[in-house]
């Protein structure tokens, strides 16, 4: 199976989830929820990320976005490899 995001409709709004390697609770302490906060608001204002909500849990994160660019893919792989 891929792991791969596929967008078929590039302005559409979509729900993703993903999770850390081995589901290990990485996101338990204030400074990983930081840099997780900071990437969300930086997307926001420089990469077109359109948020309606989110959840960030111990080891994955939720999120339902848009992306006004129409490149939810590359807007993903921007805020992952960031985080």
């Amino acid at each position: 199976m891929s792991r791969n995001y596929k967008f078929h409709n590039k302005s559409g709004l979509y729900f993703v989830s993903f999770a850390t390697v081995n589901w290990l609770d990485i996101f338990t302490r204030q400074p990983y929820f930081d840099i997780l906060s900071q990437s969300i608001s930086y997307c926001r204002a420089e990469k077109g990320l359109e948020l309606y909500a989110y959840c960030f849990m111990p080891s994955h994160i939720h999120l339902i976005f848009r992306s006004a660019d129409d490149n939810p893919a590359g807007l993903l792989r921007d805020f992952k490899s960031y985080i």
